[in-house]
């Protein structure tokens, strides 16, 4: 076997294991499907098929940015009616410690394995830069983040995604009329949550008092397109982050971004060259430190300008 590398980093795996790994995080390949594939690359870098999983896996504990005990911050969980959905909807809410006035909401959600600490460690991050944020856990019908990445995929599949959108949906209702906030709407969310933002921001909400609204602000990370055919209901502003070796969600860029000029959608995209997906996620080797730096500097400008005062 040749000398072991360093695997902390993307450019430490063959582009063919990526690629792999893609497919497997989303339930395109079984774990089975991607050691074997794996095993062909596996000599090059010194390790076994099952070495480079382990090493492409998230670290939570390293990564985390806010502590959950942070002074700064308040944090509970809480849950919420939707009766168009699974019947109720869990997840963190975190915000300021201490706030001078209405503060913007956020909507955090997750990639196709559930709350699980990194997303958690988002809605922290976004509350110790003053704003509120709700991160909701999709799989708490089947009993929540199962604290195991491959349970968590495994439990994805079996969610009603039409029940589980209508949950996304009862929790923007609910962050629109939530005390302390100002009524203005962002939501930020990561590969499979990049695709529910792009949804979300079709949709008709439900303001206080039962009025119609929408999301003000999306951004999603990485995330798949919408129905082309109710892009024109788009009221948010968008901001799209993609990665640059990212073929297939860049697939669909071109027509989306094709529907989006034909309905005066507001709207920014970034292509971050050179990174994967998932690049914003820094409990993983694909993170890059200079992307995710940029697109979140990005992300909280916008949210920023478009969401205070």
């Amino acid at each position: 076997m040749s000398e072991k590398k360093s695997l902390t980093k993307a450019g430490d795996f063959h582009p063919e294991v990526l690629k792999l790994f893609d497919r497997y995080v989303h339930g395109l390949l079984p774990r089975r499907g991607f050691l074997k594939g794996a095993a062909v690359y596996a000599t090059l870098a010194g390790a076994s098929a099952a070495e480079l999983l382990d090493a492409l896996n998230p670290r939570f504990a390293q990564a985390q940015k806010v502590a959950p005990a942070d002074p700064r911050i308040k944090t509970e969980i809480v849950e919420i009616d939707s009766p168009k959905g699974n019947g109720k909807v869990r997840g963190l809410l975190a915000r300021p410690a201490s706030a001078s006035g209405p503060l913007p909401v956020i909507l955090v959600i997750h990639e196709n394995r559930g709350l699980n600490p990194h997303i958690e460690d988002i809605a922290r991050r976004l509350a110790v830069d003053n704003f509120i944020a709700f991160a909701p856990d999709a799989l708490f019908p089947l009993g929540g983040y199962p604290g195991d990445e491959d349970k968590a995929r495994e439990l994805f599949g079996k969610l009603d995604q039409t029940k589980t959108r209508a949950d996304f949906v009862a929790a923007a209702n609910y962050l629109l009329a939530l005390p302390g906030g100002n009524g203005r709407l962002g939501a930020v969310g990561f590969c499979y949550g990049g695709g529910v933002v792009n949804w979300l921001a079709e949709q008709t909400l439900e303001g206080p008092g039962g009025k119609p609204a929408h999301l003000d602000v999306g951004v999603p990370f990485y995330g798949a397109a919408p129905p082309l055919d109710k892009v024109a209901d788009i009221k948010a502003r968008l901001l799209l982050q993609f990665a640059g070796k990212d073929e297939r969600i860049n697939a669909g860029w071109p027509a989306y971004e094709a529907a989006l000029k034909a309905a005066g959608v507001r709207y920014e995209a970034f292509v971050y060259d050179g990174v994967e997906h998932g690049f914003n996620n820094d409990t993983t080797p694909r993170f890059d430190q200079a992307a995710a730096t940029l697109a979140w500097e990005r992300t909280l400008a916008l949210f920023n300008q478009a969401l205070r005062g």
